[in-house]
């Protein structure tokens, strides 16, 4: 299955986005703070372009933008940006064989804009956090101050794209436990049920919204309405031919990230045999992850999420899923 390649300075992880909240407290006290946002990597770099942190009036700091190997320094310069106001970049890394001894640990290159955030940098400020929350795509270009564009302005500038879905069919205990990583994971996470006494919000607090619907029926509504891209993920855990075979029929003709679904090798079996019956092709067959998930020997259902998890990130970053225990080379990808 083939992920989308993640546009230049996206918010994932650690990002931009996730030190807003904090940056909007110290604005509206009229406090100015520090912020780094990482504009390039190259080589196995730990972080991706977007990553940022940000340290308070009170030397707080929240977000990361190299998982601990040039926080310190990255931290006295965004104090001299909150106390001077100089935007500034800055690099930081080393070649990966001499990546233990200086710079960056994980080795390779980032490359971060360093400048103050206040009322005068940043006046859209709050319209930024309220556009994110909002989900409307929009970007921020940084210079010698922030400037807030609606829409996704290109290579330029940090993008805030709307929150990937996943979309987890069946009310189970399993679904509520996909539901919370899936939270975990910067997923907008709904779980779709026909069955109201099973669907309900108290069952999923880890869900973003729980929807009463035949779930064939609420995915081509979303279909229909654009609602639904080739980040989304569907996970199909309804675990009842009635429920599976109309949703993967219609699941996997569209363009989505992830398809899989629960169930044994034998529900797999016959699940295959009806969805050809139905008439779909051998190579829409091949996007299904069934059953789903990897093989960790999972047992609860928390430990099987972990396990359908794990497959969502590795085929999303071309992970082979085997022990790094008994891998040679980079721990991380070089890009």
């Amino acid at each position: 299955m083939t992920w989308p390649t993640a546009p230049i300075w996206t918010t994932r992880g650690i990002s931009m986005r996730d030190v807003l909240a904090d940056l909007l407290r110290w604005w509206s006290a009229d406090e100015p703070a520090g912020l780094a946002v990482v504009t390039a990597t190259w080589s196995s770099a730990p972080r991706q372009p977007g990553a940022a942190m940000a340290v308070g009036p009170g030397g707080e700091v929240v977000g990361s933008v190299s998982g601990g190997c040039v926080e310190a320094a990255v931290y006295d310069l965004c104090l001299v940006a909150a106390e001077t106001g100089e935007f500034r970049t800055a690099r930081f890394g080393v070649a990966d064989d001499l990546a233990m001894g200086v710079g960056l640990t994980c080795g390779g290159t980032v490359e971060l804009a360093i400048g103050r955030v206040d009322r005068s940098t940043f006046p859209e400020l709050p319209d930024l956090v309220e556009a994110v929350a909002s989900g409307e795509p929009v970007s921020v270009r940084i210079s010698d101050g922030y400037v807030l564009s609606r829409g996704v302005a290109g290579a330029a500038a940090v993008a805030f794209h709307p929150a990937p879905r996943m979309i987890i069919f069946g009310a189970t205990d399993h679904a509520a436990a996909v539901a919370r990583i899936g939270g975990f994971l910067g997923y907008r996470v709904t779980v779709c049920d026909a069955r109201p006494v099973f669907a309900t919000a108290r069952r999923f607090p880890g869900a973003d919204e729980v929807v009463v619907d035949w779930p064939h029926r609420y995915l081509a509504a979303e279909a229909a309405a654009g609602r639904i891209d080739d980040r989304t993920v569907l996970c199909v855990l309804t675990h009842d031919p009635k429920f599976d075979v109309p949703t993967l029929e219609l699941a996997l003709r569209l363009d989505v990230g992830y398809i899989g679904a629960m169930g044994s090798r034998r529900t797999h079996d016959d699940r295959l045999e009806r969805l050809r019956e139905a008439g779909l092709t051998e190579p829409e067959l091949g996007r299904l992850s069934s059953p789903i998930g990897l093989d960790l020997g999972a047992r609860s259902p928390e430990e099987t999420a972990v396990s359908i998890a794990a497959e969502i990130v590795a085929l999303r970053h071309g992970g082979s899923g085997e022990r790094l225990a008994r891998r040679d080379g980079p721990v991380h990808k070089k890009f």
